[in-house]
């Protein structure tokens, strides 16, 4: 396991230099851009710019690991989950231009406020995320699906979801939440029921 940094609190407000410097001081090896930061990797990013972001990152001992996205696929109305699914291409897209590894997306939440049962949520995530992986397959790029949502965080649903997506690239972020742990403290049995897809670590605290 490598070391690496997420800019969700850690560096937000750090421009892309200013990270690689940061991580290369501090022996971070790897760096995960959340979107809508500071350091301004984003869609709207111009070819040249996108070279730019590419060129400071191979020349330096950083990895660019991912795109941080909130492209989720569990809402109610199938148009927002169509464009759900039209933005995650794009991240894609950005990800091939920039030299990440992969992209993550993540589910947010269930519909049963509005008569959608959990299992047709699960199932719609599970079948949105397949299409979305197959695209990324083809451009060389990976999807992160992180542990995350009201309820869906739950490992038991997620392995559902990953099990409905049955695509390779399709793995998972482990976020690190509270409640996974059984009476003994162990996150073991959370852990395991993800295990096969389990591609990176959200580290919420060191000690």
């Amino acid at each position: 396991m490598k070391l690496g940094l997420v800019t969700y609190m850690i560096g937000a407000q750090w421009d892309v230099p200013t990270m690689i410097e940061k991580c290369t001081a501090l022996g971070y090896q790897g760096v995960e851009l959340r979107t809508t930061h500071a350091h301004g990797v984003e869609l709207s990013l111009s070819a040249q710019e996108r070279r730019e972001v590419r060129a400071r990152f191979a020349d330096s001992d950083v990895t660019l690991w991912g795109l941080g996205t909130t492209c989720c696929y569990h809402a109610a109305d199938p148009a927002e989950v169509k464009r759900n699914i039209a933005e995650t291409k794009e991240w894609v897209q950005l990800a091939v231009d920039v030299g990440a590894v992969g992209v993550k997306v993540r589910p947010n939440g269930f519909q049963e406020e509005q008569g959608i049962p959990k299992e047709k949520t699960l199932e719609q995530i599970g079948l949105a995320y397949r299409e979305c992986g197959a695209y990324a397959a083809e451009h060389g790029i990976e999807l992160w699906m992180e542990v995350h949502g009201r309820g869906t965080k739950d490992p038991r649903y997620m392995r559902t979801i990953m099990q409905t997506a049955e695509q390779d690239n399709c793995l998972v972020c482990w976020n690190s939440n509270p409640g996974e742990e059984d009476e003994n403290g162990s996150i073991k049995a959370s852990f395991d029921l993800l295990k096969p897809w389990i591609r990176s670590c959200h580290i919420h605290r060191l000690a």
